[in-house]
């Protein structure tokens, strides 16, 4: 386990930051996009689990009841994936 110094980090980590997706392949991690300005600066990996598919019925919904709520709901699209929505992520349970 590496202990990590906070206030590097923070200093480190104030003045940019930026989300771009990879893939985990053979011990590395091939970015989407390059990132030439980022050369040799420290990164925070977070691994996303794929999504398990979604059982409708065990919903209470059928397939077009799903489609019908997918047309319904992507005009929040947008703004629940702005980065800075993310915050909300980590609010705990009610």
């Amino acid at each position: 386990m590496v202990a990590l110094d906070w206030r590097a980090f923070k200093r480190d980590t104030e003045c940019m930051v930026k989300s771009v997706e990879g893939i985990y392949r053979n011990g590395k991690v091939e970015l989407v996009e390059p990132l030439a300005e980022a050369e040799g600066s420290r990164v925070i990996v977070t691994w996303v689990h794929p999504a398990e598919p979604v059982d409708l019925r065990e919903r209470g919904i059928d397939e077009s009841q799903a489609a019908d709520l997918r047309r319904r709901l992507t005009s929040f699209a947008e703004d629940w994936d702005r980065p800075e929505m993310a915050v909300y992520d980590e609010l705990p349970p009610r």
